[in-house]
């Protein structure tokens, strides 16, 4: 059978730092009539369930270990038996959601997963979170980014960029190294190309995304971020300084 893409929205409210904030999620279903990877179950497992149908779940993929990645992943894991992955420097996100549990799989950068006669690359993208990635599938043109990227550029968590300098050194060293008409599918919001965004990126590296007020005026363009990092220290490649 041939491999395809599937969505399901759920809606939900995640607490972060005390802050309640409501959120629309995207789960991501990834395969055939026969056999499905899912990818960030965020809080509906029923309905997800309801998606998948008959077929076989081999494995459920968080690209982040944030509530809304995680939420179901057990549950829908478990009625096949199916492993769950996540990148283990978001373990202890993880178990402030699963504080009894553990996933099955510690995801690595260049990692590969294969359902339907499609292969997932795993692609590490940290920012948002520390062990943050995002999934490429070359046989069906897209790549799941999680909150890395999304519609509307980079990913906040609770309004904020935890990390910016590290979420743009991953969208401009890997996710716009891909080719332009790889469809963008993030946890929230519509999907776009990456030639969609990648226009923007130069903006977002000047410093437009997060830029404080009473910006330089002698030509330096190294402002400080809210997130307390530097333009400078983005680097798009190992090479970089």
């Amino acid at each position: 059978m041939t491999a395809r893409i599937e969505r399901v929205v759920t809606e939900g409210v995640v607490d972060i730092d005390g802050t309640e904030h409501k959120v629309e999620n995207n789960t991501w279903i990834v395969g055939d009539d026969e056999e499905v990877i899912v990818i960030d179950p965020a809080r509906d497992a029923e309905e997800i369930l309801e998606k998948v149908g008959e077929r076989e779940v081999l494995a459920v993929i968080c690209t982040a270990g944030l509530p809304d990645h995680v939420g179901a992943a057990i549950e829908v894991a478990s009625r096949d038996e199916a492993v769950v992955a996540l990148h283990p420097k978001d373990k202890p996100l993880w178990r402030e959601t699963w504080s009894e549990t553990w996933p099955d799989i510690d995801m690595e950068d260049d990692g590969i997963f294969e359902v339907a006669g499609v292969q997932l690359d795993v692609m590490e993208t940290p920012g948002v979170t520390a062990g943050g990635v995002s999934l490429y599938c070359e046989g069906l043109g897209a790549v799941f980014t999680g909150k890395a990227l999304q519609a509307d550029g980079p990913g906040k968590l609770g309004g904020e960029y935890p990390a910016l300098a590290d979420q743009l050194t991953s969208i401009g060293g890997r996710l716009f190294t891909l080719p332009l008409g790889t469809r963008v599918l993030a946890i929230h919001g519509d999907e776009v190309t990456i030639g969609d965004l990648e226009p923007h990126f130069d903006d977002w590296v000047s410093g437009s995304l997060t830029r404080t007020s009473g910006t330089d005026t002698d030509g330096e363009n190294d402002g400080p971020l809210t997130d307390g990092t530097r333009i400078s220290g983005i680097k798009l490649g190992p090479g970089d300084e």
